[in-house]
């Protein structure tokens, strides 16, 4: 009769487990297939909504997988694995993966942030991680930055979030200023006006906000004249190159001189102390 009892209770404690084995399959491959159609349609609304492609990837499988090891844990319930043990397992493995990863999470948490909140595009010229360049791409752990003398510079995100980015496209416009010493004999007023009147030349040169120039300082060998201007983004480089030239050669027809720095010494006629006259 023992023996008999004993049969049973194993015979439905082998159900009960077969059963359990079943539900935990079924939960797996149900929930494997519901999860990648839910992680789907989130991923085709941020498509229609026109969100980033880098991100709209990363969250489709971020999605996908914490769904997934939900299930998974779950499914390992279900059959029956003491749960308090294996939530504890996954809590270690979570904290050691952490710790391990800690700079590329760092750097993945950081590519999240930029594409979300755009601090700067592929094309825009910024200044960002320490470096001058053009964005290339921003991926999920490095943006890859084209410096001015088209080299490659492959910039780690978590980099880029710790200091200031400094955008030069984002405005649309810039402003640029010149500094050019005349001479003291020179004719300010004239100067000024020869200045404006290439301002007024230049289609390059912004009209709004309207360009200056002013007397900036008296230096030791010249008057020093601050030309400010403003320029789209893409012109800021050549509006105020072709205008350091043309100033150049505006100020030599008008006879304007551009000082180099000199020093006047005065000598004094006398004598030196013996009475013998000096030189």
């Amino acid at each position: 009769m023992p023996d008999l009892l004993a049969r049973i209770h194993f015979s439905e404690s082998a159900t009960r487990l077969a059963i359990n084995v079943l539900v935990a399959l079924l939960i797996l491959l149900v929930g494997t297939w519901l999860a990648a159609r839910l992680a789907n349609i989130v991923q085709r609304a941020m498509q229609r909504a026109s969100v980033d492609a880098t991100l709209v990837g990363f969250l489709r499988n971020l999605i996908y997988g914490v769904l997934v090891a939900v299930l998974v844990v779950s499914a390992l319930i279900t059959a029956g694995v003491p749960s308090a043990p294996l939530v504890a397992a996954l809590g270690a493995s979570g904290l050691a993966i952490g710790l391990a990863l800690q700079g590329s999470l760092s750097n993945l948490a950081w590519g999240v942030l930029l594409i979300v909140f755009r601090p700067f595009r592929a094309g825009d010229f910024v200044h960002a991680g320490g470096l001058d360049g053009t964005v290339e791409s921003v991926n999920l752990m490095y943006t890859l930055l084209v410096l001015p003398d088209n080299r490659e510079a492959i910039v780690p995100n978590a980099k880029i979030g710790a200091d200031a980015i400094i955008n030069a496209n984002r405005r649309g416009t810039r402003r640029f200023e010149l500094k050019v010493g005349i001479g003291y004999k020179d004719d300010i007023g004239q100067a000024i006006r020869e200045v404006e009147k290439l301002f007024a030349a230049d289609p390059l040169i912004l009209k709004d906000p309207p360009p200056s120039v002013v007397t900036g300082a008296l230096s030791e060998s010249s008057v020093d004249l601050i030309i400010r201007g403003w320029a789209r983004s893409g012109d800021w480089w050549v509006a105020q190159t072709d205008l350091l030239r043309r100033i150049k050669e505006s100020f030599a027809q008008a006879g304007i001189s551009i000082p180099f720095p000199q020093r006047e010494l005065t000598v004094v006629q006398g004598s030196l102390p013996t009475g013998k006259p000096a030189g």
